[in-house]
């Protein structure tokens, strides 16, 4: 007996931009679906996958909001034909420029704008809804801001993939890094001195990641979200607890110049670590509150609340940083001000596979020794079986040495003669006859 094939369905990024495109709420699909919210959320971000009659019913609903979406870019297509007819027309004489092409609607649109759209009422009343700007990558003397999280990977994923011109030849996996190196180190060690305040370790912390992506390049390089996945990693080693007993990091660094940079600064350090990485992850970086909680490894009420602790906190010691907007702008400018450099992306490479190396000499080496050990005892090791001695045990019915007792008169007239002769001599070596 065969299975039939399941129903296909979208990517989780298309069934959401779907969803979106249709201005519908992630409740209000779940009804029509027939699950809950908490169920639609996960395949949409790609946890779960629906399966039975709710992949079905999923299926039907998303080719309906597809068939709705083509409906209403076919309807504003001929509206803008007409009115190019119109134009040329009045005009005749004016020479129609080629029109670009439309953009798919499986097109991924970037993150940044999916944050836009999403409301965080529906996740926690209690926080406001943000206006997302661009993610913490700014250095001072750039006036353009530098590709944000969807940019850099979509560019680094469009590197890999599209083939160069065929004189260059196929992209290493070298230049590959490089590429993502160069996109997200400079942003990255900014983003975590906010998250340690401490620059010796920011740079460290980056560099450790990128060194743990490069041993593990097979699997980044097929990641969804390759620079989301440095920098969780950059994270989780920035907020080690154990740094704090390294000499090197026992004694606190200079605070910024700036008094309104030191405060905040000071304000950021003082809220808890899961707090303080929620808020830096979705007010610094501008990931939306799904995206959050992923990282982080919490669920998205979770990550809510923490965030709306995080900006209570805040706004208690600093009113003027309530408004998200403006605590993103200071966000930007405390990590620009200070001049923090990421290293070239070949020495971290270089050092990266030095410590690879270094680790598996190690590990080489132990295996040798433990197989060494191991040999000596089989060879050292007794082939026979030798019981121990056991202790002694009471025989009954046989009787007690006896003591000592008194000498007799041969005895004592024996031991006088003994001390009367002398020590030495003849008679003590050769009998005598009597």
């Amino acid at each position: 007996m065969t299975r039939s094939p399941a129903t296909p369905l979208p990517p989780p990024k298309e069934c959401r931009r779907l969803r979106e495109a249709a201005s519908l709420t992630q409740a209000q699909l779940a009804t029509q679906v027939g699950v809950t919210r908490e169920t639609v959320r996960a395949w949409e971000t790609g946890r779960t996958t629906p399966r039975g009659r709710k992949r079905e019913t999923y299926a039907k609903v998303l080719a309906r909001l597809a068939g709705a979406a083509d409906a209403a870019e076919g309807a504003a297509r001929e509206v803008e034909g007409a009115a190019g007819e119109a134009e040329g027309t009045a005009e005749p004489e004016r020479t129609a420029e080629p029109r670009r092409p439309e953009p798919s609607r499986k097109t991924p649109r970037p993150k940044k704008a999916a944050a836009q759209e999403r409301p965080v009422r529906d996740i926690a009343p209690d926080i406001e809804v943000s206006a997302r700007q661009e993610p913490l990558a700014m250095p001072v003397h750039q006036k353009q801001p530098m590709p944000g999280v969807a940019q850099t990977v979509t560019a680094v994923a469009e590197s890999v993939s599209a083939g160069p011109p065929e004189e260059t030849g196929s992209l290493t996996p070298d230049q590959a890094f490089d590429a993502l190196y160069t996109f997200c180190a400079p942003a990255l060690v900014r983003q975590t001195y906010l998250l340690c305040g401490r620059r010796e370790l920011a740079r460290e912390s980056v560099e450790r990641a990128f060194q743990l992506a490069w041993q593990r390049w097979p699997e980044v390089a097929v990641d969804r979200d390759p620079a989301g996945w440095v920098r969780a990693a950059a994270y989780e080693y920035a907020l080690a607890p154990w740094h704090r007993y390294r000499p090197r990091y026992r004694h606190p660094e200079a605070p910024p110049a700036d008094p309104a940079d030191r405060a905040l600064l000071g304000s950021l350090l003082a809220l808890p670590a899961p707090h303080r990485r929620t808020l830096l992850l979705y007010d610094g970086v501008g990931l939306d509150l799904a995206d959050t909680a992923a990282e982080t490894e919490a669920s998205t009420p979770a990550a809510a609340t923490r965030l709306m602790h995080a900006r209570e906190t805040v706004a208690g010691w600093l009113p003027e940083l309530a408004d998200p907007s403006v605590l993103h702008d200071r966000l930007a400018r405390l990590a620009s001000a200070e001049r923090l450099r990421a290293a070239q992306p070949k020495p971290v490479r270089l050092a990266g596979e030095r410590r690879a190396r270094f680790w598996t000499r190690a590990a080489i080496a132990f295996t040798v020794a433990l197989i060494g050990a191991t040999a000596l005892t089989v060879r050292t090791a007794p082939t026979q079986y030798e019981p121990p001695i056991p202790p002694g045990q009471t025989v009954r019915g046989v009787p007690p040495k006896p003591a000592p007792g008194p000498l007799s008169a041969e005895q004592l007239a024996l031991r006088e003669k003994l001390r009367n002769e002398s020590a030495t001599g003849p008679e003590r070596l050769i009998p005598r006859v009597e």
